[in-house]
């Protein structure tokens, strides 16, 4: 029998792709993620032996790695394909060690976009594991180690228990909190807009304009109450709008470049309303690979962790000649994108589609929902990226009245364009064209109108602002933008309310005691300075025990200050408007060991306990009890009867107010390519 050449990628669906485009000579596996980590039982770290790592098999592990090593020790050749970046070299470099092979062998693979041509590329060009990779994440690893296993059992002794503090996710804590406090410190201030209403009687069918009131005796004006914007209004001359000066011009747009992955998150939050955590999940599968009818399995993505905005020689070529012959040589861009670090590593490509010829509705069919209106976002700005600026012609004019000056502009798309493919405003532009007027033309009013308003303080940070911010103050990686965020919800620090992100009153009590403290951890001035020495190491290959031995330095002093002056805070319990059953009191919000529960507000005297039940509007058709929110103990969400154990009914995808036309069960929602609900009766099939 033939040995095989071993190939190991992260995921199983990654492994199901490249494995079709290898053939039969290779053996292609999937590690799952990690398989050596820290413990979780324990910091750890040898602190006394340099901050040497102690690192284990991760638990659940074991056959997965028994796994690999059967398939290792028959293969001819091993191959580590894990992902292009510091967490996938990493994962390589515990693999090797794992199975015994040399650090200087050529095992490690890399592509960036999960194609036959890449893939079989990538192949016949293995490299040595790239140790300044793994030092860059090995002092990530141990830095977030240090700080969340330190500090956080702090916070629980100190405030409650199930708390946590990080190196990332506390600058971004705070970084919210003192938008809150800008917030409530505002002071909305009046002012008034006053704007004219204007028609030039003397040329034929001439349409109204608008033009706003901007100036006095040569300087800016702000009309502060109704008072002044009277006294402005009564001191026109209906017969006094003149106009002064008209200027006409072209004015060019130029298309965004393609995405970030920082980017591609703010974007897919703005256009398709996609939290972050969402938006990484479907561009993984969209990179890892998804079946094309008439393709097979196929990567539609390029890798979608990158902080760079190049795009390949080859994928260059192939978008000009796809703009070229699709709608003509005049929609060709010229155009130049820099990276906005200048020392970014430039392994990655920009997120880009891997074939651009597979236009996004030619293979919807092929995609959920979710995917095809991501890779369509990703397509289309990286075609547009490629594409000629749009050109306006716009025209501006200043319009006297006595001493006081009022402005008026319009624009019309000329050529569109980029715009053809993207538009990469929040909105559509409205075009509004001045009518033809000319210096010395005497304009009559139509109407003059005034409108109060007030200044409003900043908003809210929404997901997507919020990864804007953390990436322009260099804090974190966009990678972690993601469960950054998913962990100051977990953790009751941040609430959602619609979009936005508003802090609790556990969020501002660690942050201002993380601020007292650690003032370091949470200063985005010093984050962003460690996160470029962390930088460094894979850069500059300086030593990463001595980043974090400096580091450690000083958090070694505050742990010691904190853990003597911190009192025991004390936070007040949520009251809720249930009452308990056996005294009549309200209920409160509890925090446990195992998370939230409801407790009697009387206790010692009542010491009444129950779970927290987050009801779906559904009834049990059982029972005619309400159906409810559960966890299984793997914590799969799951939909049971609240009347369990009495009556076990239950159902794996949320149950909706609505019965089968068929068999008349419940529907349940089932979003896929081809429904979205399907029948909760498995022997009926019914979905629509």
């Amino acid at each position: 029998m033939t040995e095989k050449k071993l190939v190991i990628v992260e995921s199983p669906s990654k492994a199901k792709t490249i494995s079709k485009f290898l053939g039969s000579k290779y053996k292609v596996i999937a590690s799952v993620g990690h398989v050596r980590d820290l413990p979780k039982s324990k910091l750890g770290i040898n602190i006394e032996n340099n901050f040497e790592p102690e690192y284990i098999n991760i638990r659940g592990k074991g056959d997965v790695i028994k796994a690999m090593k059967k398939e290792a020790k028959d293969a001819s050749k091993i191959y580590l394909a894990t992902d292009p970046d510091r967490e996938g070299e990493a994962i390589s470099w515990h693999i090797a060690y794992l199975l015994g092979i040399d650090e200087d062998e050529p095992s490690r693979i890399v592509f960036n976009e999960i194609t036959k041509k890449a893939v079989q590329n990538a192949v016949k060009n293995p490299r040595r594991i790239d140790k300044k990779l793994v030092d860059s994440q090995q002092a990530r690893r141990v830095l977030d180690r240090l700080v969340g296993y330190k500090i956080s059992p702090l916070l629980w002794r100190k405030i409650r228990r199930g708390l946590s503090a990080g190196r990332v996710q506390s600058a971004a804590l705070k970084i919210i909190c003192d938008r809150e406090k800008i917030i409530q410190a505002f002071v909305p201030e009046e002012y008034w807009n006053i704007t004219a209403v204007l028609k030039n009687s003397s040329k034929e069918k001439q349409k109204q304009f608008t033009a706003k009131l901007s100036g006095f005796k040569g300087k800016k004006l702000t009309v502060s109450n109704k008072e002044e914007a009277d006294h402005i209004k009564s001191s026109l001359d209906p017969k006094g709008f003149i106009v002064q000066k008209v200027e006409e011009k072209e004015r060019i747009r130029k298309p965004n470049p393609p995405f970030t992955t920082s980017s591609l998150q703010q974007e897919a939050s703005n256009k398709l309303g996609f939290y972050t955590k969402k938006t990484m999940i479907v561009a993984q599968q969209l990179y890892e690979g998804v079946e094309i009818k008439g393709h097979g399995t196929i990567g539609l993505v390029t890798y979608i962790r990158t902080d760079s905005v190049r795009v390949s020689d080859e994928a260059q070529q192939s978008v000009i000649e796809y703009i070229k012959n699709t709608y003509s040589p005049e929609y060709i861009g010229n155009n130049v994108y820099s990276n906005k670090k200048k020392d970014v590593q430039d392994a990655h490509e920009a997120i880009r589609p891997s074939i651009v010829t597979l236009h996004p509705d030619d293979i919807k069919e092929s995609l959920t929902r979710d995917q095809y209106k991501l890779y369509q976002l990703i397509w289309s700005r990286f075609v547009a990226s490629r594409m000629a600026p749009a050109v306006y012609d716009s025209v501006s004019a200043e319009i006297s009245n006595g001493d006081y000056l009022f402005k008026a502009s319009g624009s019309k798309l000329k050529f569109d364009g980029y715009l053809r493919v993207y538009n990469n405003s929040g909105d559509e532009d409205k075009e509004k064209m001045l009518p033809h007027i000319e210096v010395g033309d005497a304009l009559d009013l139509v109407e003059l109108l005034s409108e109060q308003n007030f200044t409003q303080p900043p908003p809210r940070f929404s997901e997507a602002t919020l990864v804007k911010d953390l990436e322009e103050k260099n804090i974190g990686r966009p990678s972690t933008y993601s469960p950054i965020i998913a962990t100051l919800i977990e953790r009751k620090y941040v609430t959602r309310e619609n979009k936005a992100l508003k802090p609790t009153e556990l969020g501002f009590i660690v942050t201002e005691l993380m601020e007292k403290y650690f003032k370091e951890i949470v200063d985005v001035g010093f984050t962003a300075e460690l996160e470029d020495k962390l930088d460094d190491i894979e850069i500059k290959n300086i030593e990463w025990k001595t980043v974090v031995s400096d580091f450690y330095k000083t958090l070694e002093q505050e742990l010691k200050v904190a853990e003597e002056t911190i009192e025991k805070v004390t936070i007040e319990d949520e009251l809720t408007d249930e009452l308990c059953e056996n005294c009549g009191k309200q209920m409160v919000i509890k925090h446990g060991r195992f998370g939230e529960f409801l407790a009697c507000s009387g206790y010692p005297d009542c010491k009444n306990t129950k779970p927290i039940i987050n009801k779906i509007d559904v009834k049990c058709p059982d029972c005619g009890k309400d159906i409810v929110t559960r966890k299984s103990k793997k914590g799969r969400v799951f939909y049971g009867c609240s009347g369990f154990p009495e009556c076990n009914k239950l159902y794996w995808n949320k149950p909706v107010n609505r019965k089968c036309p068929e068999c008349s069960s419940l529907l349940m929602e089932k979003k896929s390519k081809t429904s979205n609900f399907i029948c909760s009766n498995p022997e009926c099939g019914y979905k629509e």
